[in-house]
C-alpha cells in the first residue's frame, strides 16, 4: 500500500470567540486564519509550511459579504493553492470535503490541504443591535447551486429550519405511537446527555448541563418555537466559531515531520442525498440516504456500528438525531454519548461548519484513545444531504478507495415520489404538521403537509384561529381529516 497515496488528517484547530466587543472581534477571514494556524501548530507545522498548501477549501458562510473568501484567506496565510473551493450551502459540507480531499490525495492530485469554515453571527448580531458598522460587513444569504425549497413550500413558511424539522418530529412521534406529553420527555432525554458533554467542553457556547425535564418543559424562558420543539433543543447559529483540518498523505506527513501520534485515518466514508424537496420525501420518519450512507461507509471501513466507540451524530434538531439513529441501527438506549462536542444547540451551530468541529474533536478523542474508531455524520438542508466518515488512529489495511456516490445515488433517486398538488382543493388529511410560536410564546401559524383523496401531497397553512391551534397542540393531529382550499397561491387546511 503506497504511503504517497494514503490520506491522513494531521492537524486540527478550533476557536470560539466570546465576550469580545464587536469592534475588537476577529472577522470571519481572521477567525479562519486563527483556526488554520492552530491546526498547523497541532501538527507541528510552521506557518511557512502551512503556506505550502496546494488545496484550500472553505465551507460557505453567512458572516460578511465577500466576493472571494477563499482568496482572502489564502492571501492572509501567504498561500498560493492551485485547488480552491468554496462549498455550496449545507451542513454536510465539512465531512464531504474530507471525503473528497482524501480521494484527491489517494489519486495523487493533492499533497497538503486545508479545510476550514466559520461563522461570526454573534458578533454581527450584537453589532447590529448597537448600531455599529463592522469592517467585515453584515449577514448575507448567498445563493447556492440549488435552492432547498419549492416555491409552494416557501409560500407556506417552510424555509426556516425551525419550521421544518418539527414536522419530521411529529411524524416520528406518530409512527412510534407516543402521546404528545410522553414524546416531549423523550426529546429531553435524547438531548440531556448532549448538554453534559457541552458542559465539559471549554469551546462550547452553552457549557451548561440540563435535565431532560428542563429541556422539554415549556416556560417563559424555554418557549415553544416550532411545536414540539422548545427553544433549548434548537440549533443555535448566533455564535462566533471556526474550525480547521489539515490533511496530507502518510509519506508527506513523514517528510513534514508530523509525529505519528497525530495521525488520524479516514477508514470509510460516503455521501448521498434524499429526494431534494421536503414535499417529495417518501415519508417524514425515515431517510433512505442516511441508511445508504451508513451501509457504504461501514462497508468501506470493514467495520460495524458495534466497532464504534465514539460518535458525533448531526444534531441540529432532535428529529435529525432520531432518524440517523434509526437508519444507522444505533442502540435505542445510549451507553455511548452521541456527540463529542456537545451538539449544535449546546456546543454551538456555526452555520454549515459545525461538522468541522465534530471532526476536529473526534480527532482529539481518537488520539487520546489510540486504536478506537469513531463515526461522524453530517446533514445539510432539511434531512436532505448526508455525509459520513469513520475515523481511527489505526492504519487501514487496504488502499483508500472511495466509491463514486453516483453509483448508489441513482438507487435513492429511483424511490417513488408523490404527486405534489400546488393548488389543493377538497377532502384531505394531515400527514404531518407544526405550530409556529412567536417570541411571546403564543402560536401564530400552523403548517400542514397533507394528502388529498387521490394520494397527492400538499402543503397548507391553517386558519390563524386559537381553536385550530388548540386542536393541533392538545391531541393527535396526524391522520386528522379536514378540508383544504386554495386562493392566490395559498392553501388553507381547516381540521374542524
Amino acid at each position: 500500500m503506497s504511503e504517497e497515496l494514503t490520506p491522513v488528517l494531521i492537524g486540527v484547530g478550533q476557536i470560539t470567540q466570546k465576550d469580545v466587543e464587536p469592534l475588537e472581534a476577529k472577522g470571519p477571514i481572521e477567525m479562519m486564519a486563527a483556526a488554520a494556524r492552530l491546526a498547523a501548530a497541532d501538527a507541528g507545522l510552521t506557518e511557512a509550511q502551512l503556506a505550502k498548501i496546494d488545496r484550500l477549501a472553505v465551507v460557505r458562510f453567512m458572516s460578511g459579504n465577500y466576493a472571494d473568501p477563499v482568496s482572502n484567506l489564502a492571501d492572509l496565510l501567504g498561500a498560493h493553492p492551485a485547488d480552491r473551493q468554496h462549498t455550496a450551502v449545507g451542513g454536510n459540507s465539512p465531512q464531504m470535503l474530507v471525503n473528497e480531499t482524501a480521494e484527491k490525495i489517494a489519486r495523487g492530485s493533492c499533497k497538503l490541504a486545508l479545510l476550514t469554515g466559520v461563522e461570526v453571527l454573534s458578533t454581527i448580531t450584537r453589532a447590529q443591535k448597537l448600531g455599529i458598522d463592522l469592517p467585515f460587513g453584515q449577514i448575507t444569504l448567498t445563493e447556492e447551486d440549488r435552492n432547498g425549497s419549492l416555491p409552494t413550500e416557501l409560500a407556506h413558511g417552510m424555509f426556516p429550519p425551525v419550521n421544518v424539522y418539527p414536522m419530521f418530529e411529529n411524524a416520528l412521534r406518530a409512527k412510534r405511537g407516543r402521546s404528545l406529553k410522553a414524546h416531549l420527555l423523550k426529546i429531553g432525554e435524547l438531548f440531556a446527555p448532549f448538554t453534559k458533554v457541552a458542559a465539559q467542553n471549554p469551546l462550547a457556547w452553552f457549557p451548561i448541563e440540563r435535565s431532560a425535564e428542563e429541556l422539554a418543559t415549556p416556560t417563559a424562558k424555554n418557549r415553544f418555537v416550532g411545536y414540539p420543539y422548545t427553544k433549548l433543543v434548537n440549533a443555535i447559529m448566533e455564535v462566533d466559531q471556526s474550525a480547521a483540518v489539515i490533511m496530507t498523505s502518510v509519506a508527506e506527513a513523514k517528510r513534514l515531520g508530523v509525529p505519528r501520534e497525530k495521525w488520524v485515518y479516514l477508514h470509510g466514508c460516503a455521501d448521498a442525498k434524499d429526494h431534494w424537496f421536503v414535499l417529495e420525501r417518501v415519508n417524514y420518519h425515515s431517510s433512505p440516504a442516511i441508511s445508504r450512507v451508513g451501509r457504504e461507509a461501514f462497508a468501506m471501513a470493514g467495520k460495524s456500528v458495534a466497532d464504534m466507540r465514539h460518535f458525533d451524530i448531526y444534531s441540529c434538531f432532535p428529529s435529525a438525531v432520531q432518524i440517523a439513529k434509526q437508519e444507522l441501527a444505533l442502540p435505542e438506549v445510549d451507553e455511548i454519548p452521541l456527540t463529542v462536542t456537545g451538539g449544535l444547540p449546546y456546543f454551538g451551530g456555526p452555520g454549515n461548519n459545525y461538522v468541522m468541529h465534530s471532526i476536529a474533536e473526534m480527532a482529539a478523542r481518537l488520539r487520546a484513545h489510540p486504536g478506537d474508531y469513531g463515526l461522524v455524520t453530517a446533514n445539510g438542508w432539511y434531512v436532505t444531504k448526508h455525509s459520513a466518515g469513520i475515523y481511527s488512529t489505526e492504519a487501514p489495511s487496504q488502499p483508500f478507495t472511495r466509491k463514486d456516490p453516483a453509483l448508489y445515488q441513482a438507487e435513492i433517486d429511483a424511490e417513488a415520489k408523490p404527486t405534489i398538488a400546488v393548488e389543493a382543493e377538497g377532502d384531505a388529511k394531515i400527514e404531518t404538521y407544526t405550530v409556529v410560536h412567536g417570541r411571546d410564546g403564543a402560536p401564530y401559524m400552523a403548517i400542514v403537509i397533507g394528502r388529498l383523496g387521490d394520494g397527492s401531497r400538499f402543503v397548507a397553512n391553517t386558519p390563524s384561529d386559537a381553536d385550530v391551534f388548540d386542536l393541533l397542540l392538545d391531541g393527535e393531529a396526524i391522520g386528522r381529516k379536514g378540508k383544504v382550499t386554495t386562493s392566490g397561491g395559498q392553501n388553507s387546511f381547516d381540521p374542524r
